[in-house]
């Protein structure tokens, strides 16, 4: 990895949310090029980014994807090798709160990528959706690539939209080119540094005193941060100097527990080490499945790839960094890195 990322030119969107700032750290720590392009942040929520990016050698550019000139010049001016596709709208409560927002954000957003893809023949670029952009009965017990995408919530149906984006391009305009363009769909990923809104985790953190949880028994793939973000710089790696057939524009990254944890483990296990008051307690006025579990055969097989840690594990590093963040956040980032590399 080192070999093949030094000095690399990089592009990452929304490298200013939870993944994106991760996503910056490890590819620094080989020795990319990092630009990054997002919203100029306001809130504390992304204290990730401002503690350990904003002077660690990362180019930091402020601009709304939905501004097509924008980003196409700015791709024309930094003249990345690879680009990463994360800025979105993410949430999928609020994406019932504000759903013009999410299409606009997500679906428009996505559309102007591809065509500065197109417009500067970007070669390699990885387009992250989420593993909701599939259609769920709550029967299956983990999905493939080639199983029925569909959406519910204006969120993951936006998601959706998007894959479907990415298909047109691949099979109309990028098919007789080296241009490659694969979508990523994660299971819930998890890690130190998590700000979201209505997120387990995250508000768990946020929570001063007593905390209420309101879908105890949902069950979700959850994954240490670095687990699917090292698979996507294996698939970029892969991906870059070969054409891909049609059944490789998509891949799963997923945890590899075959008894997949619900909240309320999850939860009881990270308060063991704070002690905080938890309350459990249903709200049938938010639809969410409750089962939702993804199949990374593909990217096993093709990639070599694994989830390296544990939900345990995954679990013991959050409340690591947690513990540590306040006394120096870019630390404790680059030692998880390294840890987790070793």
């Amino acid at each position: 990895m080192y070999s093949f990322w030094k000095n690399k030119k990089v592009l990452i969107t929304g490298h200013t949310g939870f993944k994106g700032s991760w996503l910056s750290l490890l590819l620094i720590h080989f020795g990319a090029k990092v630009s990054g392009v997002s919203l100029r942040p306001k809130r504390k929520e992304y204290l990730l980014f401002q503690k350990t990016l904003l002077n660690n050698n990362c180019n930091n550019y402020y601009l709304n994807i939905l501004n097509l000139n924008k980003i196409d010049n700015l791709i024309k001016k930094i003249k990345p090798d690879f680009i990463f596709h994360l800025a979105a709208q993410p949430f999928v409560l609020e994406g019932y709160k504000y759903p013009k927002r999410t299409y606009d954000t997500n679906v428009t957003g996505t559309l102007n990528i591809l065509e500065a893809i197109k417009k500067n023949k970007i070669k390699t670029s990885i387009i992250v959706t989420t593993d909701k952009v599939y259609k769920n009965d709550e029967r299956k017990k983990s999905f493939t690539e080639t199983d029925q995408l569909g959406g519910d919530d204006p969120y993951s149906s936006s998601k959706h939209i998007c894959e479907i984006l990415v298909k047109n391009y691949n099979d109309i305009y990028f098919k007789n080119t080296n241009i490659n363009v694969v979508t990523v769909r994660a299971g819930n990923v998890i890690g130190g540094g998590d700000r979201g809104k209505n997120r387990l985790i995250p508000d768990f953190f946020k929570t001063k005193k007593e905390m209420y949880i309101r879908s105890p028994y949902s069950i979700r793939p959850w994954q240490f941060v670095l687990d699917p973000l090292y698979g996507y710089l294996k698939l970029s790696k892969y991906i870059h100097n070969k054409k891909l057939q049609s059944s490789q524009l998509s891949l799963n990254f997923a945890p590899n527990d075959k008894k997949a944890k619900n909240v309320k483990y999850i939860i009881n296990k990270i308060n063991q080490s704070f002690n905080k008051k938890i309350i459990f307690k249903k709200n049938n006025k938010i639809k969410e499945k409750k089962y939702l579990n993804l199949n990374s055969n593909k990217a096993k097989k093709i990639l070599k790839w694994n989830c390296k840690y544990d939900l345990n594990m995954s679990l013991k590093k959050i409340v690591e960094w947690e513990k540590y963040y306040k006394k120096d956040t870019l630390k404790i980032c680059q030692n998880q890195i390294k840890d987790f590399l070793n």
